[in-house]
């Protein structure tokens, strides 16, 4: 009868991590035949190439190869497993199943993952805090995961991580020949809040719009010539943004480890990301032939900043449209959909026009059909869903070396209009549940209608109109929004 084994691996779907049972059958001699090595269950071109990997690195540990059929089976079948995390438990149940690995038994409970090099080295993989967070789903305490990956695993309640740096380090911990230790938690705390605007000077509208943007999670798009301060905001309302709370960091964090880019344990900061504008649609908003995500979910929990705006291509800015309304990425393949989430404060800028200076003295020497041309790479409805749009103009050179200009609001004032909040932001509070939560006056009713007929908003318009007011009654801590709130709120949104 066949030696057999099985032990606990992980693929990525999405934004989470399935557990696959990856289960190992060895020929007896009299079985015999070739030495073939398969594995099936619907491996990608990396698995079936680390059937070389795995042999190379059991060869290089002075192991002996099984020179008889060898099967692994990656269950569930029928979902598409990809990547080289499988190579150290395909290569820990082919030893097991050889009794080099000690009780082949318990390793059907452990979760393993990792990349072999031919010497026997465990090289970090992706997704292993997805896969940690599966693992306790499923029951599973204990992990074996590469020493690059430990601390994100370890951030896991519940779950016992040993960091493992050799193939040869693994068998012998499975054998109890050596102990290898186990990963401390580790302590997280978000770091400071860095709440400041003082960098800015002369645009005090635009100023406030940040700070309003960052208490309430509100889109933000600035518009002006070169120069003028768009950029430097920009990045200052990830600083502006409260500290992230563990939930959250969890959430931001396993999309980076998904994308191979989480070094350490969970982010402690607000992530910021500022793709180029020649980024493909696949890199902006996720996608591929293997799923992945794109800068929109590496931002989640975070600022997206995307500058130059117009030159970003047309079709790579209509797909921000979902993500900017429902807060998540869908991406439909033939084997199957995969969900990213993509929850970021979105900041764009953009200039007035080609050469940048319309509005400024008479340095624009763009034609009207030039300006509207640019002006139409943004499409209304994509531009519909900024809740703020500022226009800023250049600086005076005073100014910029005078003392600090005082910020429109403080960092108490930010606290205040969060734990106002509670959960939600408010910038995505449902249509349905606006007239309650926005609890508006009936003077600042009358004005939201006589504004929106006269400026000709359409209803997306008006429900963001009424977030903003409702994010600015917050940050005076009141309990009503009044018309002074509805007249900044459609200021800051028609600059």
């Amino acid at each position: 009868m066949p030696a057999f084994t099985r032990i606990a691996g992980a693929a990525i779907v999405g934004a989470q991590a399935e557990l696959v049972d990856v289960q190992i059958s060895v020929a007896t001699q009299q079985e015999g035949g070739d030495a073939t090595f398969r594995i099936v269950g619907l491996p990608d071109s990396a698995l079936r190439e680390g059937r070389e990997r795995v042999r190379g690195a059991v060869l290089h540990g002075g192991w002996p190869w099984p020179w008889r059929p060898v099967t692994v089976n990656l269950a569930p079948a029928g979902a598409r497993k990809q990547g080289a995390a499988l190579d150290l438990p395909i290569a820990l149940g082919v030893l097991a199943a050889e009794g080099l690995a000690g009780d082949a038994a318990a390793l059907s409970h452990v979760l393993c993952m990792g990349e072999l090099t031919l010497d026997g080295g465990v090289l970090p993989v992706r997704g292993v805090l997805a896969a940690a967070e599966a693992a306790r789903r499923r029951g599973l305490t204990r992990a074996w995961v590469p020493a690059a990956n430990a601390a994100e695993a370890a951030a896991v309640d519940g779950l016992e991580v040993v960091a493992v740096p050799t193939l040869g380090a693994a068998i012998g911990h499975a054998g109890g020949l050596v102990t290898l230790p186990r990963q401390p938690p580790g302590t997280w705390r978000p770091a400071a809040w860095r709440g400041s605007t003082s960098a800015v000077r002369g645009q005090p509208l635009a100023v406030q719009a940040a700070w309003i943007a960052a208490a309430g999670g509100h889109n933000l798009l600035l518009s002006g010539p070169p120069g003028c301060g768009k950029t430097l905001l920009a990045r200052h309302v990830v600083d502006l943004l409260p500290p992230l709370t563990r939930p959250e960091s969890l959430e931001a964090s396993r999309v980076h480890s998904i994308a191979g880019l989480l070094e350490g344990g969970l982010l402690r900061r607000r992530p910021f990301r500022a793709p180029h504008h020649s980024a493909s649609l696949a890199g902006l908003v996720g996608g591929g032939s293997v799923p992945r995500p794109g800068e929109v979910s590496l931002a989640h929990r975070g600022v997206l900043f995307l500058d130059e705006l117009p030159e970003f291509a047309r079709s790579t800015l209509e797909a921000l449209r979902q993500p900017l309304e429902d807060g998540v990425i869908t991406v439909a393949r033939a084997s199957g959909r995969a969900e990213f989430p993509a929850q970021a404060l979105v900041v764009a800028a953009c200039n007035p026009c080609p050469c940048g200076w319309h509005g400024v003295a008479d340095r624009c020497r763009c034609t009207r059909t030039a300006r509207e041309r640019y002006r139409l790479r943004v499409s209304g409805p994509l531009r519909d869903r900024f809740d703020l749009q500022v226009s800023l103009q250049p600086v005076d050179p005073d100014r910029l070396v005078g003392a600090d200009e005082p910020s429109p609001y403080d960092l108490g004032d930010l606290r205040r209009a969060r734990t106002r909040q509670g959960d939600r932001w408010n910038a995505r509070i449902p249509a349905a549940a606006l007239p309650e939560a926005v609890s508006p006056t009936e003077a600042a009713r009358r004005e939201v209608v006589r504004c929106a007929r006269r400026l000709g908003l359409s209803a997306r318009g008006v429900h963001r109109a009424l977030r903003v007011a409702r994010t600015l009654a917050d940050l005076r801590d009141e309990d009503r929004v009044d018309v002074d709130e509805v007249r900044i709120a459609l200021t800051l949104r028609e600059a």
